[in-house]
């Protein structure tokens, strides 16, 4: 698992938040504490989803109470979230977007 520190694209808009790999119930905490950095920042946040392998129930959880609490952004689902989010019409719930610039202009 690997995230980014939220990055800033300019006056106004969310911070981007980069996950590359697996994440799992423990990964939840440090995920966590991100989001919550950028909400309580900036008021919403991008999640650029591309290079996630995997990840678990406790992760969509995390995914979907995020989106009832704040303005949230998935940008470039990776095939297998794409998947996923499709199963359960997660995708239908969410906004999702291409890449992360096309979220951040949305």
């Amino acid at each position: 698992m690997t995230t980014s520190a939220p990055r800033p694209s300019g006056p106004g808009s969310l911070p981007v938040i980069a996950l590359q790999g697996e994440f799992d119930y423990a990964s939840v905490p440090g995920l966590q504490a991100r989001i919550d950095t950028a909400v309580n920042t900036h008021g919403g946040l991008i999640l650029d989803a591309g290079a996630v392998t995997f990840v678990d129930s406790t992760v969509v959880t995390l995914i979907l109470m995020t989106h009832q609490r704040t303005h949230l952004r998935i940008a470039g689902l990776s095939p297998h979230l794409e998947h996923l989010f499709g199963i359960y019409g997660i995708d239908q719930v969410l906004h999702i977007y291409p890449t992360a610039d096309a979220a951040q202009t949305a």
